[in-house]
């Protein structure tokens, strides 16, 4: 297929266009970079050194003989896309092409603005492009499973079924969004399901839970292929973070109670997750939902499981409960369903399976790099504290 992989320099982006390419298909990447721009904003960077995108690409292309077209501009700017569109008329768009932090957003006014801007009007030129110029083709959107909230019943794979004064339908699943990234990622879909249904395209929202890992097949061949291991209080992870604090003999920080329960892959998965969703796409005038994750923690417990892996390896890990700098349930019910990949042949790895290995040992051979000035929160998500900047 000819696939275009919006964000292809990112976390995701850059594994899910060699593991496509080297199954055969035509890939195509797009990026800004503003993701490092925004590193060197706030002074963090990857644990693990990454090259440039060129550089990146020209490594692949080496080793594996098998190409990724690189395109650089911003998918705001409408006429940028239109001239991608018309140069590769793409069959698939797996649009990673959003800024995926929660507390980026809420820094301050511009940055909630920024997120907003960035996140929305790049889906909608996106959604004219392919309306305009590429009507049969596909998207393959990256949601987020914060898109629900925490809400006190099961969490269905995007779609209620509502009875209410004798009568029923099947409606969207209630959203509470937690910050204002994830409120962009509402809009988002609900631009996407009105389009499917006003212009009849055909769209997968993939509502992922939290990633983990930066192994892949494909990284494996070169140290130069790596992606992103982000562990800071703005970008990074809560498992990264753990990790890399496990490594140094910092205590894990326990934001709040630790009863926040979320789910969890491997990044192995998501790139299965989103080759499912390419090869077996939506019919042209649906809306569809998965729920992209495959086991539950509460960070509690996943602070637990980092600890007692870390004390496997000769490490003496200890944990903090430190004030939860966001606004955010520290106690709640949590049962999301995740069916729909998983019955179109998702086969999962689990984290018991690579934590040591892959995470611990990774972290273990960087640690020396590791800046501690970003393993503490340092901005709160409280009202009243936010600059208008």
């Amino acid at each position: 297929m000819k696939i275009l992989i919006v964000g292809g320099d990112g976390y995701l982006g850059w594994p899910t266009a060699m593991y496509l390419a080297n199954r055969g298909h035509a890939v195509t990447v797009v990026d800004n970079f503003h993701r490092r721009l925004w590193d060197l904003e706030i002074g963090a960077s990857s644990l693990v050194p990454i090259l440039s995108l060129q550089e990146r690409v020209v490594l692949w292309e080496r080793i594996s003989n098998k190409p990724i077209g690189v395109e650089v501009g911003d998918v705001t700017d409408y006429p940028f896309v239109e001239h991608v569109f018309k140069k590769y008329d793409p069959e698939a768009i797996i649009h990673y092409g959003e800024h995926r932090s929660a507390p980026f957003s809420m820094l301050s006014r511009r940055h909630a603005v920024l997120t907003q801007v960035n996140n929305i009007v790049g889906t909608m030129n996106i959604l004219f492009a392919m309306h305009d110029l590429s009507p049969d083709s596909h998207l393959v959107k990256l949601g987020t499973m914060g898109e629900y909230g925490t809400p006190n019943i099961d969490i269905e794979e995007g779609f209620l079924e509502i009875n209410h004064n004798g009568r029923s339908d099947l409606m969207p699943y209630p959203k509470q969004p937690p910050s204002f990234y994830h409120l962009s990622k509402v809009h988002d879909s609900h631009n996407i399901m009105f389009v499917c249904r006003a212009w009849g395209l055909r769209s997968t929202d993939l509502n992922q839970g939290v990633v983990y890992g930066i192994h892949t097949d494909e990284t494996a061949l070169d140290a130069g292929l790596a992606t992103r291991l982000d562990y800071d209080d703005v970008w990074g992870t809560v498992l990264n973070r753990y990790c890399v604090q496990a490594a140094i003999d910092h205590p894990l920080t326990v934001y709040g109670k630790g009863g926040q329960t979320r789910g969890f892959l491997d990044i192995r998965d998501t790139l299965r997750c989103v080759e499912l969703a390419t090869i077996y796409p939506a019919a042209p005038g649906e809306y569809r939902v998965f729920n992209q994750f495959t086991e539950q923690f509460t960070v509690l417990e996943l602070a637990h499981k980092v600890a007692d892996a870390s004390t496997k390896m000769g490490w003496e890990p200890m944990i903090e409960n430190v004030d939860n700098p966001r606004v955010e349930a520290e106690e709640h019910y949590y049962n999301a369903k995740h069916t729909k990949l998983l019955d179109l042949g998702l086969e999962p790895h689990f984290l018991s399976e690579t934590l040591i290995d892959h995470l611990l040992e990774t972290v273990r051979r960087h640690s020396s790099e590791v800046n501690r000035r970003l393993l503490y929160p340092t901005h709160s998500w409280k009202a009243g504290r936010h600059s208008g900047g």
